[in-house]
């Protein structure tokens, strides 16, 4: 009977969805850790090791569960219409609001403009629209992961594969994408086992240790995965090995983070279902930082400023992912967008068989 409960926490109903929502919550305040601990890294190699840690994985994860949740992206018309809304029409409204902060905050008017180019956290969504759009084909392949791979290690030995919509990242990234494509809700109970749950401790404890010793010359940008691999100062071919073991050891360790999130509902599971309002909101806070010196108070650099920059980085995103921000800015994170789109037919036209997916909304399903 324990055996059952444990597999419909995993897998069933409203207990499925606070596992997901959890994940979701727990990775975004990673990514928001990420960032606020980035100037705290040239002080502190502590602080160093559990940023290598992070960076890791954090954003793997993310890709992951992002291709999880888009294993019935196929095309439809309500589909697409969900994609423009909730993906490229914010790209758009937070790649120029993020454009023009950086001009009034820097006092830099000139600054550009560029769809092309993401700037900060918006490489991601420009990601998801991509990932999304060619989720079809990796449907139809025998090998989707290992061809996905196979892309992401070419792309990161050439040095002018373009940077275009952060496409050497968007492509470098894609294979976890595909992974959470392919993933089942069996895999997950699996790494909620106990047995997984505690094999995955001495696995974080090793990578915690692992990132301490190379702190002081371990270069992060191997986990951006902004450009080539001779931007990090080594031959094109070291990608064929070096873009396979960062993907091994982002799946471990992600596989590690997901084991140990709570299935059960808590007091931050509901925010869950609001990270991306956190995700493209809390880089303004983390660039005004930047811009505004505010790392320069020597207090914030030993254990009791670290431990206040990782309090407000989690007050943070709790703040942003509750409902009176989400109701704030839902018209330009989720706007409906009604008058942009053709209303689905209810009735076919002669002769024409009204799609499965048309039946089920008009009947309300």
């Amino acid at each position: 009977m324990r055996q059952q409960a444990a597999q419909a926490t995993a897998t069933g109903g409203k207990a499925r969805e606070s596992y997901f929502d959890n994940v979701k919550f727990l990775t975004i305040v990673l990514v928001a850790c990420g960032h606020a601990w980035e100037p705290l890294t040239y002080g502190s190699r502590a602080v160093t090791a559990l940023y290598l840690t992070v960076y890791a994985f954090h954003m793997p994860a993310f890709a992951l569960i992002s291709g999880y949740f888009s294993r019935s992206f196929d095309m439809a018309p309500r589909r697409l219409k969900r994609l423009i809304t909730g993906v490229a029409v914010p790209y758009v409204v937070f790649e120029v609001a993020y454009t023009l902060f950086y001009r009034w905050a820097q006092d830099d008017p000139g600054y550009p403009i560029s769809l092309l180019d993401p700037w900060y956290v918006m490489w991601f969504l420009a990601a998801l629209f991509i990932w999304r759009l060619s989720t079809p084909l990796w449907f139809q392949l025998r090998h989707p992961v290992l061809v996905s791979l196979a892309v992401g290690t070419a792309v990161s030995m050439w040095p002018g594969a373009g940077g275009d919509l952060a496409l050497q990242r968007v492509l470098q990234f894609l294979p976890f994408f595909v992974v959470g494509l392919v993933l089942r809700p069996e895999h997950f109970s699996w790494v909620r086992t106990w047995r997984f749950r505690l094999a995955a401790l001495p696995v974080m404890l090793a990578a915690v240790v692992a990132a301490y010793w190379v702190a002081p010359w371990f270069d992060a940008g191997w986990f951006y995965h902004r450009g080539s691999v001779v931007g990090r100062g080594v031959p094109a071919w070291a990608g064929l090995w070096a873009t396979p073991a960062l993907f091994v050891l982002a799946l471990v360790l992600t596989a590690c983070f997901l084991s140990w999130v709570p299935g059960r509902r808590l007091w931050f599971t509901a925010l869950g279902t609001g990270t991306i309002y956190a995700y493209l909101l809390h880089g303004f806070v983390i660039k005004a930082s930047r811009f505004d010196g505010w790392y320069a108070h020597p207090w914030l650099h030993g254990p009791a400023g670290e431990l206040a920059v990782t309090a407000a980085a989690v007050a943070l995103i709790t703040v942003l992912c509750t409902e009176p921000v989400r109701r704030v800015f839902r018209p330009v994170v989720e706007p409906r967008m009604e008058w942009a789109f053709r209303r689905p037919r209810t009735k076919p036209r002669p002769g024409q068989e009204v799609p499965r997916e048309e039946r089920v909304t008009s009947s309300g399903g």
